[in-house]
């Protein structure tokens, strides 16, 4: 096999050093237009393909970010990761995708492949407690970081969220409006900053216009919790009609359990979901949620690292706004 030209060959057919070369390649040297075609017509005649990783490594850098997840099965991180490729695809940053399964243990490792050079920068999610605040120390000791959607409390670094109070504010207030005044809410750890955020949103509409929040259900973001907190519901709370439900994921757990008990999201409970990542709109009824813009927080999370990489040192705070989806799964009392 015929190995493939390399630098050095078209510098020795152009007649110039290397290093001239690749300076002129990298943009950082200006030759006279006589030169420049000597090593145009050089390239041409090898059939030359510059390296982009070798270069990249000359400048420092590798192109490359990565994107921490909990789980890439998960639609609201599935999206998000969509939309992080889509811009830096378009920016010509290569997108290495780290799946954690929600391991603290993997969310370090990580973050030491970026103090390795592997990477240029991390966007990182996390979906758990910062157990001996040891993310929030190896975030701090790395610039390149921007933690997005959950929080990792205690970090000096950009951020951006979805507005999760207001977010319970608003299916407060359509639970409300319906004539729900006996609620509940079902989300994830209450040690993590987005169920506690949509939780304190909730109840302290729900307060404002006189119902009552029955019972809060604390637990994780998953399936698995969605049944067994639907189950609770249906066993130990009667009287409850209304259930702020803190994630899509949760939620699909819950509609198996009331699909197993023979009931009907709407007309037997209802409920408001938060996310709305998924196909709601096909589900039988179709869900009630608020909309997180998933979109807007990978671009801006993208903008705010390259803006970081650059050399920026600002760490804003984003909140964006959400905005409540009303389809059929709440059922209007009066």
């Amino acid at each position: 096999m015929t190995k493939p030209p390399s630098l050095q060959d078209v510098a020795h057919a152009a007649g110039l050093s290397p290093a001239t070369v690749s300076r002129f390649l990298n943009g950082s040297l200006n030759l006279p237009p006589d030169t420049a075609e000597r090593i145009n017509t050089a390239i041409a005649a090898l059939n030359y393909r510059p390296n982009p990783h070798a270069r990249s490594l000359s400048r420092g850098r590798s192109d490359t970010i990565g994107l921490v997840v909990p789980d890439v099965a998960n639609p609201f991180f599935a999206k998000l990761a969509a939309a992080v490729e889509q811009h830096a695809g378009q920016a010509g940053i290569g997108l290495m995708l780290c799946s954690t399964v929600n391991r603290q243990s993997r969310e370090l490792d990580y973050i030491e492949r970026l103090r390795r050079n592997h990477v240029d920068g991390l966007l990182f999610t996390t979906n758990h407690h910062d157990e001996h605040e040891a993310l929030r120390q190896a975030i701090d000791a790395n610039r390149n970081i921007i933690v997005m959607d959950e929080d990792v409390e205690g970090t000096t670094v950009p951020k951006v969220f979805g507005d999760n109070v207001l977010g319970g504010k608003l299916a407060a207030r359509h639970f409300i409006q319906a004539g729900h005044r006996k609620l509940a809410y079902v989300g994830g750890s209450r040690n993590i900053m987005t169920s506690r955020e949509r939780a304190h949103g909730f109840a302290d509409e729900v307060a404002a216009h006189g119902g009552e929040i029955v019972v809060e259900l604390f637990g994780h973001y998953t399936m698995d919790y969605g049944r067994a907190a639907m189950a609770m519901l249906f066993d130990n709370f009667p009287e409850v009609t209304g259930i702020f439900i803190g994630s899509d994921q949760v939620m699909y757990g819950m509609a198996e359990l009331v699909r197993d008990r023979g009931k009907r999201f709407g007309s037997d409970i209802s409920i408001i979901t938060y996310d709305d990542v998924g196909p709601l709109s096909l589900l039988d009824p179709p869900v009630t949620a608020i909309h997180q813009p998933v979109d807007e927080i990978g671009r801006i999370g993208f903008e705010m690292l390259m803006k970081r990489i650059e050399g920026e040192t600002e760490n804003p705070l984003v909140r964006l706004p959400v905005n409540l989806i009303a389809r059929s799964s709440v059922k209007k009392l009066r």
